[in-house]
């Protein structure tokens, strides 16, 4: 009997969010395998000596926000069971960590520019340096191919 893989997507509700989870149910999940769809949630950070609050790694869904009704909401057709999981914290780090008992990480990047990623870093970057398994980025020009028609 084989064991199906488990396919893990870093979404946020943005479209380059949405990309990624279309390609992992479209293209890279097969029947008996599993899609982890994972939305994290970062910590607020102060900037230093303020009370204003920054968030460095793009969207962040409003409360209320319901990861199954987005992506039911999306009318995607998959023969992959789906799981889905909201957590706080680092976006790169708790992705790594997923990747650890995963087959393959998916996600979508935006390009911020040399300055954005020097003092805001990048979630795609950490994770494809770090990631224990494959992984496979959706970049803003490959969204329009996997938005429906």
């Amino acid at each position: 009997m084989t064991i199906g893989r488990a396919i893990v997507v870093g979404t946020d509700g943005s479209p380059r969010g949405d990309a990624a989870l279309r390609w992992a149910f479209e293209i890279g999940a097969h029947a008996g395998d599993t899609v982890r769809a994972i939305l994290v949630r970062p910590r607020d950070t102060l900037l230093p000596g303020t009370s204003f609050t920054i968030q460095p790694h793009g969207r962040v869904p409003e409360v209320g926000y319901s990861l199954d009704e987005h992506i039911a909401g999306l009318g995607i057709e998959t023969a992959a069971s789906v799981e889905t999981r909201t957590v706080h914290g680092d976006p790169a780090t708790e992705l790594v960590t997923a990747s650890a008992d995963a087959d393959l990480l998916v996600l979508g990047t935006h390009r911020g520019g040399a300055m954005a990623d020097l003092v805001l870093g990048s979630v795609g970057r950490e994770c494809v340096r770090f990631s224990r398994c494959p992984v496979v980025v959706i970049t803003p020009e490959a969204v329009h191919r996997l938005a429906p028609a």
